[in-house]
């Protein structure tokens, strides 16, 4: 009789349990509705048909990439060359313009899958790293996406900080953070429209910087330096590099309503243009002023031991009065183009990852992304180009084998092509019509364990950046992840010769 009364009980706790569960789920549902009838996006992972990519607006492939790069994130990629790595301003430049001109051909790439398939990135991954393989990207972008939210918006604090001495990097970061929250919580479309205008305070207050800096910047090319060692040419050809490969596990997401309609060549030419003209420019002028801030005492107080690239800007415009404190605001706040669109792949990311995930709305994980940003980003700040250069750099190592994976999928076995019989979009939730994953996995976890040697790293020094390498790990990680996963495909297709077909 006890027992029948226990088993009775606990009938009732589960019916009780399922009940809230279905209440919470009906909650999310009816909330998800009512968003979606103010125009806010909600759909989830799901590749968006041909029919529902109708945006001709083609020039704003550039604008998404122009805005978020030329801003005081690029600006401070390039002062790191004279800060962090002991660089002189022409040695900089040099290496800037070089990586810049190779590696901006990879984000271009990703981009013509946007519009061409309408499958975010991680879901993509899957028709080569398969359905369960493809969960170790999706995861990693996940906190790689976080960790470059809360650099951008440590740079935005500093920014805020520097316009008085009341005000602190805590305000800052959270006034960036609901400006980003409010942006990508809108989705796709406001994001576009957002990106389209944001960069137009950057341009001018990098305008207003030379003009008023340029005497000091000519004066500053005909100092002395020391000699560049390879270590430090190698880790700042390495840490640019980090700096825009780390952006391809996100670039499709941003393509995925425009209209395939446009040439893949048309929408290479964009996104090129949109990073390689951003960071050029961006890095550029950070280097240079990097560079010359030690021989100008004002600006060195604004760097504040290089620890402060928000204050050389302010610094810098110092001179022109109240005009100058209103572009330092405009530059800060117009860092959330570059917040916006890690929060919005940090969701796609977040429901690639499990099918459970997927049920959860994506404003919630906007949510999440925007509660574990702020109190973070307050602790970061202490130490800024530190964190900075770690995070990009981890970034850059296994977005450089994942981006090996999928460029080497595409081009030897999908033949290069974007047609249906090559990406059969109607499989993208199936695990057994999938590619297995296995040589993706494979090439990942190789190309991990031989890119280890060739760190460089504050907590790690591998023994051949010891020797004086410098830290070579993102272009070593590319290549082995381009030969080991050509080799693992290649050996799985053999074997699924015999009675069967090719593996997708």
């Amino acid at each position: 009789m006890q027992s029948y009364t226990t088993e009775r009980k606990q009938d009732r706790d589960d019916s009780v349990e399922d009940n809230d569960r279905s209440d919470q789920i009906g909650l999310l549902r009816r909330m998800t509705q009512l968003l979606s009838r103010y125009g806010i996006e909600t759909r989830g992972i799901a590749p968006v048909p041909a029919d529902e990519r109708l945006d001709t607006r083609w020039y704003q492939l550039f604008f998404i990439w122009f805005s978020p790069c030329m801003n005081i994130l690029g600006f401070s990629s390039g002062a790191a060359g004279p800060a962090f790595f002991s660089l002189g301003v022409c040695d900089s430049i040099a290496i800037i313009v070089t990586v810049d001109l190779v590696c901006c051909l990879l984000p271009g790439f990703f981009a013509v899958f946007g519009p061409k398939l309408g499958m975010r990135a991680m879901v993509q991954a899957r028709f080569s790293w398969g359905y369960f393989g493809a969960i170790i990207p999706a995861v990693l972008n996940v906190f790689s996406l976080e960790g470059f939210l809360i650099l951008n918006c440590i740079i935005g604090g500093q920014t805020i900080a520097s316009l008085s001495s009341q005000l602190d990097d805590t305000l800052g970061i959270v006034i960036l953070g609901i400006i980003s929250l409010v942006v990508t919580f809108c989705g796709y479309r406001v994001i576009h429209w957002y990106e389209s205008v944001a960069w137009i305070p950057n341009v001018i207050a990098f305008i207003a910087m030379l003009a008023v800096g340029y005497p000091q910047l000519r004066e500053n090319l005909s100092a002395p330096v020391p000699p560049a060692t390879p270590a430090n040419i190698m880790s700042f050809a390495s840490f640019l590099a980090s700096n825009i490969i780390g952006w391809c596990p996100m670039i499709p997401d941003y393509g995925v309503y425009h209209s395939p309609d446009a040439s893949s060549a048309r929408i290479f030419i964009y996104t090129y243009l949109g990073f390689f003209v951003s960071n050029v420019t961006g890095q550029v002028l950070g280097a240079a002023f990097a560079a010359a801030a030690p021989s100008v005492p004002a600006w060195n107080a604004g760097f504040n031991d290089s620890s402060s690239v928000g204050g050389l800007l302010h610094s810098v415009l110092l001179p022109t009065g109240a005009f100058g404190k209103i572009l330092t605001t405009l530059v800060a706040l117009s860092i959330s183009s570059a917040c916006a669109l890690p929060i919005y792949t940090f969701s796609n990311s977040f429901m690639a990852i499990a099918t459970w995930f997927a049920a959860v709305p994506r404003w919630v994980y906007i949510l999440l992304s925007e509660g574990i940003l702020i109190p973070v980003a307050i602790i970061g700040a202490k130490r800024f180009y530190a964190t900075f250069v770690d995070i990009l750099n981890i970034i850059g190592y296994w977005s450089s084998i994942f981006s090996a994976i999928i460029l080497t999928e595409h081009m030897l076995f999908r033949r290069a092509s974007l047609s249906e019989d090559q990406y059969p979009i109607t499989i993208w939730a199936s695990y057994a019509l999938l590619p297995s994953g296995i040589p993706a996995v494979v090439a990942f976890v190789c190309a991990c364990g031989t890119l280890v040697p060739f760190m460089s790293q504050a907590w790690y020094v591998g023994p051949v950046a010891r020797q004086g390498s410098g830290d070579v790990g993102v272009f070593v990680g590319f290549v082995v992840g381009v030969i080991t996963y050509a080799l693992a495909r290649r050996f799985e297709q053999m074997l699924h010769k015999t009675g069967k077909s090719d593996p997708r």
